[in-house]
């Protein structure tokens, strides 16, 4: 069932969203060569503790993290570990936080050291592509017109949509209806309604869209291994357009 959010749901996701929001810009700020994802879980985990929140996703179907944390050719779900991160790596930082039950949920994909133009065009695509699909999110259009705006920006720069995983309405829990995917076709699919609260979050591979499963059942991989990039935002749908509700240009 798709769940429309009441005025005080959607204040405490936005106080969750600004937390979350500033959360990342503070990990931009350590993401460099050497530092382990292992070091950036941690420093999430004790961050959210001292502004009253929880990582949502710890626990959430046993999974053992407070992040996820996807390196090169991770899709998605990757486990912090104690490996280095060295120059040249792009890393995908994603949570979930919990802040007095209001719920927000934000990825973010960042280079360690020194980003070539490669790279720079690839992550720039991506990003875009979220805003992209987020201008589609009004009121009285369909949940194929977000994908479709996705897809076919993506692909006309040369890059791949992830089919596999999509977004998601949340509050009060981290998955609910509908998924949002980010492919598809313009005038099919849900309609989008005032006070749906969804996340976008598109997923782009620099060569086949296609992924494999981890050993571990959570991590998700590029089958040719490529690099996938990720950026996600949680936005409200209102009568006068989206709201961003983890925009980092607000904290």
């Amino acid at each position: 069932m798709i769940t429309r959010k009441s005025t005080r749901e959607i204040q405490l996701m936005q106080k969750a969203g600004a937390l979350l929001a500033s959360c990342h810009k503070e990990i931009a700020k350590l993401i460099k060569p050497g530092i382990t994802t292992k070091q950036i879980d941690s420093f999430v985990e004790e961050y959210l503790s001292k502004n009253g929140a929880t990582p949502e996703q710890k626990g959430y179907n046993d999974y053992p993290y407070a992040t996820c944390a996807s390196i090169n050719d991770e899709i998605c779900h990757g486990f912090p570990r104690d490996e280095k991160l060295v120059a040249g790596d792009i890393v995908t930082i994603d949570m979930v936080v919990n802040l007095n039950g209001g719920l927000a949920d934000s990825a973010w994909t960042y280079v360690v050291g020194e980003a070539d133009e490669k790279t720079k065009q690839f992550l720039d695509v991506t990003k875009t592509s979220l805003y992209k699909g987020i201008e589609q999110a009004k009121v009285g259009n369909r949940i194929g017109d977000i994908g479709h705006a996705i897809q076919q920006y993506a692909e006309a720069e040369g890059y791949a949509v992830v089919r596999d995983f999509t977004g998601h309405g949340i509050g009060p829990t981290i998955h609910e209806a509908p998924h949002i995917p980010h492919f598809g076709e313009a005038g099919k699919g849900v309609r989008l309604k005032e006070g749906m609260v969804v996340t976008i979050e598109p997923m782009l591979n620099e060569g086949d869209w296609k992924s494999k499963m981890d050993a571990n059942n959570w991590t998700a991989r590029t089958i040719d291994g490529s690099r996938s990039a990720q950026f996600e935002h949680t936005i409200v749908i209102t009568k006068d357009g989206p709201i961003i509700l983890t925009n980092q240009d607000d904290v």
